[in-house]
C-alpha cells in the first residue's frame, strides 16, 4: 500500500494528513503554527516535522509515494535556501524520502473545495486576497497588500470600520448597538461622549494595527444594526470585486472561499449570493487544507483521477 500526505501550516496551527491512495484517511497530527514569516523558520519546521510525526504514527513513512506542504508564507521557504533546507530537514526528519512540494495556502484551499484544475480562490481572513489557479498553480493574485496598503473587507478592514463607526456615533451623541459592543471590548468606562470618544482613540492607537481584528466578530454579531449592516455590505463589495478582476469574459470555473470570515452567516451568506450572481459560477467552501494538498498529492501520483479524500 503506498500513501500520500498533506500540510496546511498556518500562522497559529499546522495540521497533516495521511491518505492511502483511494483517498481514505490513515493518520492525522496537529503542531504549532509554521508560517516562518511570523514565527522563527526554525520553530516553524519544528512543527512541520511534529505535525508529520504524529500523522504517520503507526505507518510507514518510507511508503509516501508524494507530499505537498500548503502554507501561508511559503515564498521564504521557496526563496530563502537557508530556510528552505530546515523544511526539507524536517521533512526527512519525519522519515520521508519522497520530495517536498511547497504550495501556497490559497492552491491547498482551492484543491480542499474543488476538484477541478482551474478557478478562483478568495481568502477573507485577517487579511484578503483573491488568487487565480491555472492547472491547479497559483498564477496571479489580486489584493493581499497588508494592512497597512490594503486588505479591504478582511477582519482587520472589518474591526477597523467598527472603532470608525463607534467614533462617529460618539461624535453624534447617537451610539448604537455595535458602538456600545466595541466600547466594552475596549474596556471604555462610562462617561460623556466626548471623553469616551478620546478614551476610544487612544487605545485603539496603543495596540498593535492587527489587533483591530479583534473587533470584526462585533460587526458580524450586530448585523441587524445599520452601521454593522453598511460595513458587511461594504467587505462583501471588496471581496467580490477582488474576486472578479482574477477572472475574464464568461469564465464559469468554480470560486472557493477560506477565512473566518466566510463562515460567518452574516457575511459569508452574503458573500456567496453576490459572487453568484456577478458570475454565474458555482461558489463553494473551503473545507480542510491538509485534505486538499494531500490530494493535490494524489494528483501528482495517479493524475486528475486520484480521488477525493473521504
Amino acid at each position: 500500500m503506498s500513501f500520500v500526505v498533506g500540510l496546511d501550516a498556518g500562522g497559529t496551527s499546522t495540521r497533516a494528513l495521511v491518505l492511502d491512495l483511494d483517498g481514505t484517511r490513515l493518520g492525522a497530527g496537529v503542531a504549532g503554527g509554521a508560517n516562518p514569516n511570523s514565527l522563527p523558520p526554525a520553530i516553524a519546521a519544528t512543527h512541520v516535522r511534529q505535525a508529520l510525526t504524529a500523522a504517520l504514527d503507526g505507518l510507514n513513512p518510507a511508503k509516501v509515494e508524494a507530499g505537498v506542504l500548503g502554507m501561508a508564507g511559503s515564498s521564504k521557504v521557496l526563496s530563502d535556501p537557508a530556510v528552505g533546507e530546515l523544511f526539507e530537514a524536517a521533512w526527512s526528519d519525519a522519515g520521508l524520502r519522497c520530495p517536498l512540494r511547497v504550495v501556497t495556502d490559497c492552491e491547498a484551499a482551492f484543491a480542499s473545495g474543488s476538484d477541478t484544475p482551474d478557478g478562483t480562490v478568495v481568502v477573507a481572513g485577517t487579511g484578503s486576497i483573491a488568487a487565480r489557479i491555472e492547472n491547479h498553480t497559483l498564477v496571479s493574485t489580486s489584493g493581499g497588500y497588508g494592512w497597512l496598503l490594503g486588505d479591504e473587507g478582511s477582519a482587520f478592514w472589518l474591526g477597523r470600520e467598527a472603532v470608525r463607526a463607534t467614533l462617529l456615533a460618539l461624535e453624534r451623541d447617537e451610539p448604537d448597538g455595535l458602538a456600545a459592543a466595541v466600547l466594552r471590548r475596549a474596556e471604555i468606562p462610562e462617561g460623556p461622549p466626548r471623553d469616551r470618544w478620546r478614551r476610544l482613540i487612544t487605545a485603539a492607537n496603543a495596540a498593535s494595527p492587527i489587533e483591530l481584528a479583534g473587533y470584526a466578530p462585533l460587526v458580524t454579531a450586530h448585523a441587524d444594526v445599520p452601521s454593522a449592516d453598511r460595513i458587511i455590505n461594504e467587505a462583501v463589495e471588496h471581496l467580490a470585486g477582488l474576486a472578479e478582476s482574477t477572472r475574464k469574459g464568461d469564465d464559469n470555473t468554480p470560486i472557493v472561499l477560506m477565512g473566518s470570515l466566510v463562515h460567518t452567516h452574516a457575511l459569508g451568506s452574503r458573500l456567496k449570493r453576490e459572487l453568484a450572481t456577478r458570475t454565474g459560477a458555482p461558489v463553494r467552501t473551503a473545507t480542510e487544507g491538509a485534505a486538499g494538498a494531500a490530494w493535490l498529492a494524489a494528483v501528482r501520483v495517479l493524475g486528475e483521477a486520484a480521488p477525493r479524500p473521504t
